[in-house]
């Protein structure tokens, strides 16, 4: 069985619950249902069901935080309890979704669920890694587990104060994380002595740009490591030789405001549009990373590699659906990406505290989907699952950095998965 979690929204108005105040900044008013309030702002919730019993979850608002979604509306999560030996250890997954680079791209996404949480489904399944049954997730299926839903088009990494009237859109990505983030501390994250940071796609971009962030918050002897999924998006040209993913990096940098929570000695070296490129910045991260991706991302061959504009008679169709069907040709290209790609991880490799499962599968985001995290025909590199993989690195059981050989070598890949509507073209 699968569970549903229903959402927590911050900055929401609560209904059904009476209005109290207090002047101190974080009061427990309620024990038995444990209702916050906090500088005179409600906090407040709705009913989660896990098995038979209902959970109260919360509602915050941030006053001076101004943590916002792009349209102005409370940010959001969905939230697991964790039980038993997993009270005191924490997922915290960082929902993706593409970007947004200008004013024009971001009014797009503004009325929908990637800019508006007036526009999320209040449910979400939790599978692959925030599964909560140890037959299919035997490493953290009793974590406390949390997806933060994505609504600011930065990878949480925007921070503009101020907002033009004319489109009333909210730059706020690094604000949300910070204050979703502080009101995990107050629900028992300050007491972790387990924890991980993960995502997938933009998320995963977010789980490593946020990654030492995230460890600055959790207690000073609790292991903190971070997983990102199909995050690591990799710095070339097009097949028509335009730097299109750079000038769209670029662009969602400077419009969202994003030098300030990107690494200084990144930016000091590279300038900030290709710092939001992981391949700059992963050295520079001390906290335990573990790089999850296929060598062959789908998203970035079908966006980065070979993006529509780049192919406007379609003759690259095919071979973008599903790479077995390339031309000569087109399978060089598309093994030349392979090579860029794991060039690009020589800030992992060289590293004895961070992993990487890097196989030769066509496809995008692999921890949150129950068929490739953990089951027995689960891609596997070293004859071992993604889910064995990272729950033998996290717990130092064994350490783990394997590249796989390349397409079509490994017959645990099954079919090409695209999830395009997860994760949009740009």
């Amino acid at each position: 069985m699968h569970r549903f979690c229903y959402l927590i929204f911050l900055n929401g108005d609560i209904k059904n619950l009476a209005m109290v105040k207090s002047s101190s900044m974080c009061t427990v008013i309620n024990k038995v249902r444990r209702i916050w309030f906090c500088s005179n702002n409600l906090f407040g919730g709705c009913r989660v069901k896990r098995s038979r019993r209902i959970y109260l979850v919360w509602k915050i608002q941030v006053k001076h935080f101004c943590a916002v979604c792009l349209d102005g509306s409370p940010p959001a999560y969905h939230f697991d309890k964790g039980s038993g030996e997993g009270v005191n250890s924490w997922i915290v997954h960082l929902e993706g979704g593409g970007w947004c680079s200008d004013v024009s791209s971001c009014l797009e996404r503004k009325d929908t669920r990637l800019g508006s949480s007036k526009q999320m489904d209040t449910q979400a399944g939790f599978y692959g890694i925030l599964n909560n049954q140890q037959d299919y997730n035997p490493d953290f299926y009793n974590w406390n587990r949390i997806k933060i839903r994505y609504c600011d088009g930065s990878s949480f990494t925007g921070d503009v104060e101020e907002v033009d009237p004319t489109n009333n859109l909210h730059f706020r990505g690094a604000r949300i994380f910070e204050a979703v983030i502080k009101h995990l501390l107050a629900k028992g994250m300050e007491n972790a002595e387990k924890a991980i940071l993960s995502g997938c796609s933009a998320g995963g971009l977010a789980a490593i740009l946020n990654c030492d962030r995230f460890k600055s918050f959790l207690p000073n002897g609790a292991r903190v490591k971070c997983v990102p999924d199909a995050g690591y998006f990799i710095h070339l040209p097009d097949v028509s030789g335009t730097k299109r993913i750079e000038n769209f990096y670029k662009g969602v940098v400077e419009t969202h405001g994003s030098a300030k929570y990107l690494s200084k000695s990144c930016t000091s070296k590279y300038g900030a549009g290709l710092c939001f490129f992981p391949q700059y910045v992963v050295q520079d991260i001390a906290t335990p990373i573990f790089v999850v991706n296929a060598a062959y991302d789908s998203w970035q061959i079908r966006n980065i590699l070979i993006p529509g504009m780049a192919d406007p008679h379609g003759s690259w169709q095919n071979c973008r659906d599903d790479i077995s069907n390339c031309t000569p040709d087109q399978l060089d290209a598309v093994q030349g990406f392979r090579e860029d790609f794991i060039k690009a991880l020589s800030g992992v490799q060289n590293s004895p505290s961070k992993g990487m499962f890097i196989d030769s599968c066509y496809i995008h985001c692999q921890t949150e989907m129950q068929e490739s995290w953990f089951k027995t025909d689960a891609p596997q590199l070293a004859n071992t699952t993604i889910a064995k993989a990272v729950g033998d690195w996290f717990y130092d059981r064994k350490p783990f950095q394997h590249i796989d050989c390349a397409f079509p070598c490994n017959p645990t890949c099954g079919k090409p998965v695209l999830n395009v509507k997860v994760n949009p073209e740009f």
